[in-house]
């Protein structure tokens, strides 16, 4: 069976439910992010960049390469929280190392430091050629579920 895009909805639990293979967004479904494998130690992803990823010089746009990398950080952020947390990316550096051509690109997202306040996920990201075109390093602010949001209305 051919992977699904990505399909990693998580319980309130926090256990996974890949066999829902719902969208976490629209932009991970509009991008074809597929989550091909979803566990608290790595999670792996895969992308068939086109013409959607591509800058002018018909490479692999860097910001393409950040998304994806968001998209499966925080996911692998994700099903490391304990019931009632959530996340949020309060930081994200990218080292490039080469280009991309259109193709294949698959990702690895480990989790380097799981604590009670911040999560910190390493993606590393392969081309079509299998060699390593980049690193994403994130930041994950844990936050708890119901924080209630201030009321700014001014009344």
């Amino acid at each position: 069976m051919a992977p699904r895009p990505y399909g990693g909805a998580l319980s309130r639990r926090g256990t996974n439910r890949m066999d829902e293979h719902t969208p976490r967004a629209g932009m991970a479904r509009h991008f074809g992010i597929r989550v091909v494998a979803a566990g608290k130690d790595k999670v792996v992803g895969e992308i068939d960049a086109d013409e959607r990823h591509l800058n002018a010089g018909g490479i692999v746009h860097g910001g393409a390469y950040m998304a994806f990398a968001d998209e499966l950080g925080g996911l692998a952020a994700g099903l490391n929280l304990q019931p009632g947390m959530r996340t949020t990316t309060i930081e994200s550096k990218t080292n490039f190392f080469r280009a991309s051509p259109p193709g294949r690109l698959t990702a690895e997202a480990v989790p380097v430091h799981v604590g009670e306040r911040a999560i910190l996920v390493q993606t590393s990201i392969y081309g079509p050629d299998g060699k390593k075109a980049a690193v994403v390093t994130q930041t994950q602010l844990v936050l708890p579920r119901d924080r209630r949001r201030p009321d700014n209305s001014g009344s």
